[in-house]
């Protein structure tokens, strides 16, 4: 079965250690021996464990697959074991040019000095550099998972917004539809403007239902054809103005953010009250953070059915806290004589370019 990657038995960093690790021994042999050079025991130490380090390395491949009692460390040092003796008699050959070395009693010395440093200290080596491998693979892994597992939250969270956001879009579309229908019942001349009025807004708004990003400038767009769409509903009844700075306008902002709570305050704080009332919208910028702001003089805070901020309100806040991770806040605030002033504050972030 041929290996899987050969790479591995010449890396560099294996190499390098070997070649580092012969020079102390090299210099330890030198020292008992006065006649040969420093650089010939040099080369073979080297030799010998390169060739350890590649009978090692074949057998942290081959076989694939081992039977169940046999660990492949214990392989891995027998193969260790095989290859320093034969090892050093190659590196024997290649620095005196003879196979039978030992012939001469120095020379089979020097073996015998390789021999025993392989065999006494290469499977410790070895030992500490596989407990090592496997430290740096389980924190590899480790690191891995996280990647996954937050690329699989991360994957969660865009399934949670889109759910949210296909949950609020008919809210928008069969309101205003509706509003467009009591018109065209009535008989009321506005019917074909306000109708004009509304195609220019879907025309606005549907490309953008399925974005998971949107701008505070596109969401203004949409918030001023709402307005100006439900003004020529009621032109005798709402008044509205918009102010915003103009380095808002870039910034991040999750779709239908504003148009909810603009539509909010014409349903609940305008249409149930006789005398209307006026609708402001403003965005500003504090201290890295952007401050949305939507007051009415409508009727004022009506309690939800649940005692909460009701269903839009309510989807609306989950929304900011998934897309700002939590850095982001929603509040109404009941205003004096009458009306609602509901407010978002989420970091200041540009939209990332794609």
């Amino acid at each position: 079965m041929p290996l899987r990657d050969w790479s591995r038995l010449v890396a560099w960093r294996r190499v390098r250690f070997v070649l580092l690790l012969s020079v102390p021994f090299s210099l330890m042999n030198s020292a008992t021996s006065a006649t040969t050079p420093t650089w010939i025991w040099f080369i073979r130490v080297a030799i010998t464990g390169l060739l350890a380090l590649m009978a090692f390395g074949v057998f942290e491949q081959w076989p694939a697959t081992l039977p169940k009692r046999l660990a492949r460390w214990v392989l891995q040092l027998v193969a260790l074991v095989v290859a320093v003796p034969i090892g050093a008699a190659i590196a024997y050959w290649v620095t005196t040019g003879e196979l039978a070395f030992w012939r001469e009693p120095l020379r089979l010395t020097g073996y015998r000095h390789i021999f025993f440093q392989g065999i006494l200290f290469g499977p410790w080596i070895a030992l500490g550099a596989m407990v090592r491998q496997r430290e740096a693979l389980a924190h590899e892994q480790a690191l891995a998972f996280a990647l996954e597992r937050s690329q699989f939250e991360r994957q969660a969270l865009d399934a949670r917004l889109k759910l949210m956001q296909a949950q609020v879009q008919p809210h928008f579309l069969f309101n205003t539809l509706a509003n467009v229908r009591a018109l065209v019942r009535t008989g009321s001349p506005q019917a074909p403007a306000v109708l004009d009025a509304l195609i220019n807004y879907l025309r606005a708004a549907v490309p953008r239902l399925d974005e998971t990003a949107s701008t505070l400038g596109h969401e203004l767009q949409l918030v001023r054809a709402y307005l100006e769409l439900m003004h020529m509903r009621m032109p005798d009844r709402l008044q509205f103005a918009i102010h915003a700075d103009a380095a808002a306008e870039t910034l991040r902002c999750p779709p239908m953010t504003l148009l909810t709570l603009v539509e909010n305050a014409v349903r609940h704080g305008i249409d149930p009250g006789e005398e209307g009332g006026r609708i402001e919208v403003s965005v500003s910028l504090r201290d890295g953070r952007c401050i949305v702001r939507v007051t009415d003089t409508g009727v004022g805070l009506q309690p939800a059915a649940d005692g909460g901020l009701g269903t839009g309100l309510a989807t609306l806040r989950e929304r900011l806290q998934l897309a700002f991770g939590g850095d982001a806040r929603l509040s109404l605030t009941g205003l004096v004589p009458q009306g609602v002033a509901a407010e978002i504050e989420f970091p200041a972030q540009p939209v990332p370019v794609a």
